[in-house]
């Protein structure tokens, strides 16, 4: 029972989760610039009474801002069609349609952390396949062999704790780095009170993608490790 369950795990489970990640964070790294432009951020300033007028229930419209790892996007209304800039892992949020009296936000990230996440991203698409490939090589007749070797576990194991741990720790940092300027953005409007723009900012679901993908992550490479731990001590003994 023990026996098939474990097998289950890693040879369908684990590559099936490993898969999961990948697409859970690419998603997440290529919003909002590139997919689901109003669907799918990292940071959010939208509309709002709660900061100025928190015992309101009266809708209200205005900009709105959806800031991702690549870039922005910018809407003027709830109903006016959404203005993306161009993706780069350099990127310059575009905040123009926010008013005048708005609080300064933040200054884009350090350009080194998306190009860290798309260094990771490398790794997890290279640790997929390599571990797909690794959990089903018993069905890949001599070719399957070539991952059977010691070193090609090596390697995977180690292609998917790089990618891990560059991934979740880049992603971290930007999450601090919103993370603060939504309590400085929301403080300043809080402080203004009636006279302040309608508007508030909040970390969003992107990040809810990241978290739940690093966990899904973690099993796979937890695979790897065990694999590469069993064969080095089988090769000991």
């Amino acid at each position: 029972m023990i026996a098939g369950l474990s097998k289950a795990i890693n040879l369908y489970l684990a590559p099936l989760l490993s898969l999961t990640s990948l697409i859970l964070i690419l998603f997440a790294y290529l919003a909002p610039t590139i997919l689901f432009p109003t669907g799918v951020a990292l940071l959010t300033v939208s509309p709002s009474l709660e900061l100025t007028e928190a015992h309101s229930s009266q809708g209200v419209d205005g900009p709105s801002v959806f800031l991702g790892a690549l870039g922005s996007c910018t809407r003027p209304n709830n109903g006016a069609p959404v203005t993306c800039t161009a993706p780069t892992v350099s990127p310059t949020y575009d905040l123009s349609v926010l008013p005048s009296n708005a609080p300064d936000l933040l200054s884009a990230p350090t350009a080194t952390t998306p190009a860290f996440i798309a260094v990771s991203l490398a790794f997890t698409a290279i640790f997929f396949l390599l571990f797909t490939m690794t959990s089903f090589r018993g069905k890949m007749g001599k070719f399957g062999n070539t991952f059977d070797r010691p070193g090609m576990q090596r390697a995977t194991a180690w292609i998917g704790l790089l990618g891990f741990l560059i991934g979740i720790t880049s992603f971290l940092i930007i999450r601090m780095w919103f993370g603060k300027a939504v309590e400085d953005f929301n403080r300043d409007i809080s402080k203004e009170g009636a006279d302040a723009p309608q508007l508030i900012a909040a970390t969003s679901n992107g990040f809810i993608m990241v978290w739940v993908a690093y966990a899904f992550y973690a099993v796979p490479v937890v695979c790897a490790l065990a694999k590469l731990h069993v064969t080095a001590a089988g090769g000991k003994a």
